[in-house]
C-alpha cells in the first residue's frame, strides 16, 4: 500500500527531528511492506524567507491532497518580532484552520524509566496516561475584532473569544470517542463562573455527555486543573478544553513526562487528514547540533500511522520500540541521567528502528 505524506520541516531543530523520524518510517515501510511517498515544502520562517509569507497557498493546496502531513517546528529569534506583519506562528494556525482540524490531540504518558526526570515524586505519576483533547480553530486566537490602535491616553489591544454549539460539539464528540476507547471518562474543563464563551461550553458539553451515559463525565474549572495536574493527575483520562486552555495546560502537563520532547500530537477533522507535529518549539539554539530529541515528532509518526493510515499494528510497533530504547537505558540529552546511554538526534532514530526491525 502506497501513502502520500507531505513534509513540514520548519525551522530550528525541525529539519532534523523530522528526518529522523522520517528515517523510523522507513523501517517500518521495509518490515511491513509499505510505501511512504514524501513531498517537502516550507512552513513558517523558512517559509518566510523563501516566500514571503508564513504559509503559501501552494503549500496549502499540496497538503490538502496529501494522506497525512509531519512538521517539525516553526519560530526562531530571526522573525521574532511582535508587531511583525507576518510571523512564523501565522503559518501553523492558518494551516490547522485551512485543513479544519478542530481537534488536537495530545497524549501525556508517564514512563517509569523517566519518572526520576519529572519535578513531581515518582507516586504521583504511577498510572499516569492521559489524553488532553484541545479545540484548535477557534477561541481567542481566531476570534474577531482582533486589533490594537493608539489613543489620546495610550495603546489599547483587544482580543476576541468566540465560541459557537457546533464548534463545541464536534470537538466534545471526538472526546468521547476516544474516551470509549479508553478508561471511560472525560474531563471538560472551562471557566464558566467567568466567561459566557465558557458557559456556552458548559451547557453544549452537557447535551454531548448525555448521549454518552456510558460515560464518566466530571466537569472542572481551568484554574483547578491546573492545580489537579500537578496534584492527582493519574485521575484523569480524556480532557477536553478551549484552544488557549488546552495549550497552556498542555505545556504544563508536558513537565509529568519529564520533557516537551517526548510528548507527540496530533490535529484531526471529520476525515482522516490530519496533521502531526510534536508539541515542542523550534529550539534554535540547538539546531544542526544532533541533540534534540526526536521522539515526541516519532511518537507523532505513529499517531499518524494510526489516525490517518489506518496502520494499527505498525503504530504500536512504533510506540513498543520508543519502550524498548527507554527499557534498554538509552537517553537523549533532555532526559539524559546518571548510568544511562547518551544519544544525539540520529542515533536515537537509528536504535529505534532498529528495535522495530528486531520485533
Amino acid at each position: 500500500m502506497s501513502y502520500q505524506i507531505t513534509l513540514l520541516p520548519g525551522d530550528g531543530i525541525g529539519p532534523e527531528i523530522v528526518k529522523t523520524a522520517v528515517d523510523v518510517l522507513g523501517q517500518v515501510a521495509t518490515t511491513f511492506g509499505h510505501s511512504f511517498a514524501y513531498q517537502e515544502a516550507h512552513i513558517g520562517g523558512a517559509a518566510i524567507d523563501a516566500e514571503g509569507t508564513a504559509l503559501s497557498k501552494e503549500t496549502l493546496a499540496l497538503c490538502k491532497a496529501s494522506d497525512a502531513v509531519l512538521l517539525g517546528a516553526v519560530g526562531g529569534p530571526k522573525w521574532d518580532d511582535p508587531r511583525a506583519k507576518v510571523r512564523p506562528e501565522q503559518g501553523l494556525l492558518a494551516l490547522r484552520k485551512g485543513l479544519d482540524l478542530y481537534a488536537n490531540l495530545r497524549p501525556v504518558k508517564c514512563w517509569p524509566e523517566l519518572y526520576h526526570v519529572s519535578p513531581l515524586r515518582a507516586e504521583l505519576l504511577q498510572g499516569v496516561d492521559l489524553l488532553v483533547v484541545r479545540e484548535l480553530t477557534s477561541d481567542i486566537y481566531f476570534g474577531k475584532p482582533r486589533f490594537r490602535r493608539t489613543y489620546s491616553y495610550g495603546e489599547r489591544a483587544v482580543d476576541t473569544m468566540s465560541y459557537t454549539t457546533p464548534e463545541i460539539d464536534r470537538v466534545v464528540q471526538w472526546a468521547f470517542r476516544l474516551a470509549a476507547q479508553r478508561r471511560k471518562k472525560v474531563t471538560s474543563v472551562d471557566k464558566a463562573n467567568v466567561l459566557e464563551c465558557s458557559r456556552l461550553w458548559r451547557e453544549t458539553a452537557q447535551r454531548v455527555a448525555d448521549q454518552h451515559p456510558e460515560i464518566q463525565y466530571e466537569v472542572i474549572l481551568v484554574d483547578a486543573c491546573a492545580m489537579y495536574l500537578m496534584k492527582q493527575p493519574a485521575s484523569f483520562d480524556v480532557l477536553v478544553m478551549g484552544n488557549m486552555f488546552g495549550d497552556i495546560l498542555t505545556d504544563e502537563a508536558s513537565m509529568l513526562a519529564g520533557s516537551m520532547g517526548m510528548l507527540p500530537s496530533a490535529s484531526l477533522g471529520s476525515g482522516t487528514l490530519g496533521l502531526y507535529e510534536p508539541i515542542h518549539g523550534s529550539a534554535p539554539k540547538y539546531a544542526g547540533q544532533d541533540v534534540a530529541n526526536p521522539i515526541a515528532t516519532i511518537l507523532s509518526a505513529a499517531m499518524m500511522l494510526r489516525y490517518s493510515l489506518g496502520l494499527e499494528k505498525e503504530a504500536v510497533a512504533v510506540e513498543g520500540a520508543v519502550a524498548q530504547y527507554l527499557a534498554d537505558g538509552y537517553r537523549t540529552r533532555d532526559v539524559m541521567s546518571e548510568g544511562m546511554k547518551l544519544t544525539g538526534t540520529r542515533r536515537t532514530g537509528e536504535l529505534i528502528a532498529e528495535r522495530i526491525r528486531a520485533a
